[in-house]
């Protein structure tokens, strides 16, 4: 069965949260469900199954009970954090997590893939999730049970890839001091992921396209085929026609490969993911045996101005950063998000704030510069996840509302066009 299991206890109890999860993990189709429990409900656990217990709370929090168990307080079940926080918490281990809709209807799409044999070629910029989205594609699929194997075609060499391919013989070249199977004999049943397909080499992609064709190999130093039951996913973050326009990649190779595209946006142009996506990060990168600060509105409303050039990589990387920042305190605040360079990362005019030159010295007025204008960009984003209200961002901030206003003075004082909120 798919999605979550609840009673109608639990229904009730937590409404609208569960069932807004609920739609969402439907939709997803990752497999075994994951059984909501009420904190109130004391009967055993069955057996191994993935279990998140939910209380309504004014302290938010997650507490790990377990490898596929997990202790959700939530403040307000309407909330998109709340929401957020479950389905991190219901994601099974290497699964994709996603709650904008376009990324569901990719992932529903190629739930209905993962039945089929057929090639699939995913797009889309570096970082967006490409290799987990092939994994779900295997995992899916009937091969699941067999090896999934990935290959990043640019990170190796040249004149090596051949032979890591397709596999050699004993003396086929200096070096081969035994025989190798390569990864195609090493996936076979099952499925083989060819990632960055765009910087292979044209003589070697007429040889993948061979054996794509025949469903069989030749190992260098043989002249016998070997045949090999492999399902092929390539990914690619270059527009394919292009390159084959400009002749840096075959045709022939391209048709064969695109018999279904699957296309992943950039991070920046499905917001409704960085939500879940930071939660399950958070969980991943928590200390194990110590609590994980809950990620505050303020934060995840700093996260979602940002323009993500890294994607999701770089969403790992700020959420490492804050888990650091934020140890031994209950909550992840804007002021413990510190971003990988210059970007968007707040809306209006602070956005337009110009970046420092890397190359000016790092002497105390930069310094003075870089922490104003971090402080800025927190205290505006926090008052935008507020309504404008001076009181509530005040109370998220951790200060007074009077130190909040003699913030917003001194900014404006230099010269930095920030607006005043209200109470």
């Amino acid at each position: 069965m798919n999605g979550m299991e609840f009673s109608d206890v639990v229904a009730r109890q937590h409404a609208p949260l569960v069932q807004r999860a609920a739609a969402i993990a439907a939709a997803q189709a990752l497999g075994a469900a994951t059984q909501l429990r009420d904190a109130d409900d004391r009967t055993p656990h069955a057996g191994h199954a993935h279990v998140v217990t939910l209380e309504q709370s004014s302290s938010p929090a997650i507490v790990r009970e377990g490898t596929q168990r997990f202790h959700l307080r939530y403040e307000e079940p309407a909330g998109e954090t709340a929401l957020a926080a479950l389905l991190a918490c219901s994601a099974k281990p290497g699964m994709p997590i996603a709650a904008d809709t376009e990324s569901l209807s990719v992932l529903a799409l190629a739930d209905r893939l993962a039945a089929s044999d057929i090639p699939v070629l995913i797009n889309g910029p570096t970082g967006t999730g490409k290799e987990v989205l092939s994994r779900f594609i295997h995992n899916r699929s009937p091969r699941a049970d067999k090896p999934f194997v990935a290959v990043n075609c640019a990170a190796m060499p040249e004149a090596m890839l051949e032979a890591l391919l397709f596999g050699h013989q004993k003396g086929a070249f200096t070096g081969a001091t035994s025989a190798s199977e390569g990864f195609f004999r090493a996936a076979d049943g099952g499925t083989l992921l060819l990632d960055e397909i765009a910087e292979m080499p044209l003589a070697l992609q007429a040889k993948l396209l061979r054996a794509l064709q025949e469903s069989e190999v030749v190992p260098i130093g043989s002249t016998l085929p070997i045949k090999v039951d492999v399902r092929v996913i390539a990914c690619a973050n270059r527009d394919l026609p292009t390159e084959v326009a400009e002749g840096r990649f075959r045709a022939d190779l391209f048709y064969r490969l695109n018999v279904f595209p699957l296309s992943l946006k950039p991070l920046r142009e499905r917001a409704d993911d960085i939500a879940p996506l930071a939660f399950a990060l958070a969980l991943r990168h928590a200390p194990q045996g110590k609590p994980m600060p809950w990620i505050s509105d303020a934060a995840l409303a700093l996260l979602k101005t940002h323009g993500w050039p890294g994607n999701v990589r770089e969403l790992e990387n700020v959420v490492r950063r804050a888990l650091l920042l934020a140890e031994g305190k209950p909550q992840i605040g804007p002021e413990h998000i510190v971003f990988d360079g210059a970007a968007r990362l707040v809306p209006g005019e602070v956005a337009a704030m110009p970046a420092m030159p890397a190359a000016e010295p790092a002497n105390g007025k930069r310094l003075s510069n870089i922490v104003q204008l971090s402080e800025a960009r927190a205290i505006m984003a926090t008052l935008e996840a507020c309504g404008g209200s001076r009181v509530a961002a005040a109370r998220q901030l951790g200060i007074s509302e009077r130190t909040l206003r003699y913030r917003l003075a001194s900014f404006r004082e230099a010269g930095l066009a920030v607006a005043g909120g209200r109470r």
